[in-house]
């Protein structure tokens, strides 16, 4: 079962330029080893998307931070943006990598969690500090200094407006996971 793309038709290889050709390539060749979420909107641009996808992989695959607290914030990203495709693909990424299903379903419910690590705690009051008040408090920033350290800091603040960027991109090119999908979180009303 693949999306469904409702703006964007997908681009097929052989009508792609050279360059969408190359990045497509790249992608698929890369550990994602697919098209799928916001690569059909973004080869529309091919240097944007070799650019993005570049610090997505990043962000997926070389994050400083552990798979289950990475996933966490690509969760609460998900969730803000209301972006099912998002949440589709991240969800069980988030549980396999041992976030808990019930800290989840309170992330897509738009609530803070009430059974978490304390880890996990600082996650969940970094990114939504981040997205309520636009920067975090000094102490949310000694927590995660102190669990994390700078890069760590660097790369949750990264995976944070990475996914803010392909979640609007998602929603704009309104790209859904599959149709019998069970997904908590609904696309944003027009």
């Amino acid at each position: 079962m693949t999306e469904t793309t409702k703006r964007l038709e997908p681009i097929l290889l052989e009508a792609m330029t050279p360059e969408q050709r190359k990045v497509a390539e790249a992608i698929m060749s890369g550990p994602r080893k697919g098209l799928r979420g916001p690569f059909n909107v973004w080869l529309r641009s091919p240097e944007l998307a070799d650019r993005l996808q570049k610090v997505g992989e990043y962000l997926r695959f070389n994050s400083s931070l552990e798979t289950r607290l990475n996933e966490m914030a690509i969760l609460m990203t998900a969730a803000h943006w209301q972006s099912p495709f998002e949440w589709y693909a991240h969800a069980p990424l988030a549980i396999k990598g041992g976030l808990a299903p019930e800290t989840a379903a309170a992330i897509a419910r738009g609530e803070r969690p009430t059974t978490m690590r304390d880890d996990e705690a600082v996650i969940w009051a970094f990114c939504h500090e981040l997205r309520e008040k636009r920067t975090v408090s000094d102490a949310t920033f000694a927590a995660a200094i102190a669990l994390w350290g700078e890069r760590g800091v660097a790369d949750l603040i990264a995976v944070n407006g990475y996914y803010d960027t392909v979640s609007m991109t998602l929603n704009v090119g309104e790209v859904l996971p599959p149709a019998d999908a069970d997904v908590p979180i609904r696309p944003p009303v027009k």
